[in-house]
């Protein structure tokens, strides 16, 4: 029986921090047995991820995933670029849009759907130093008015 919902593995914060998301994609990725479990023990890093388009196809590279430590000799290398499983149609617009100045395809999180891991992508325009002051600063004015709001409620 296969557990339903959804069970974020890791996310990828500064990917959020550094770029804009403009648009965001699901897709499936090509893992050996061992990977999948390390992923379940959540020992898995997007930090530095970063997804290439080529020849019709999808790699996501610089993604570690720690070797499972019951897995003796079926473990594959950690930091190998591994496959993302698209409809061809979408692959091809990724890579169209991916080429335009200012995009790059990012991983945005790692999650399990129905008991099989996916990956969100996201089309991202790289954000300048100024536009990331600015968003810092939006972020600190919202807490400071949450703040003030939950001190006048009591």
């Amino acid at each position: 029986m296969e557990k339903k919902g959804v069970k974020i593995a890791a996310q990828n914060r500064k990917a959020y921090h550094d770029y804009f998301v403009e648009d965001k994609y699901e897709a499936g990725i090509e893992l050996s047995g061992t990977e999948v479990k390390s992923i379940r023990a959540g020992t898995l890093n997007l930090k530095d991820a970063y997804c290439i388009a080529k020849n019709g196809e999808i790699y996501i590279h610089g993604m570690h995933i720690s070797p499972y430590e019951h897995g003796n000799i079926f473990n594959r290398d950690p930091d190998r670029p591994r496959r993302l499983l698209m409809h061809k149609r979408e692959i091809l617009r990724l890579q169209a849009m991916a080429q335009r100045d200012g995009f790059a395809l990012v991983p945005l999180s790692v999650y399990f759907k129905n008991a099989r891991v996916k990956i969100e992508v996201g089309l991202c325009k790289g954000k300048k130093n100024y536009d990331k002051r600015d968003s810092a600063a939006k972020r600190d004015a919202k807490r400071e008015i949450d703040r003030a709001m939950k001190s006048r409620g009591q």
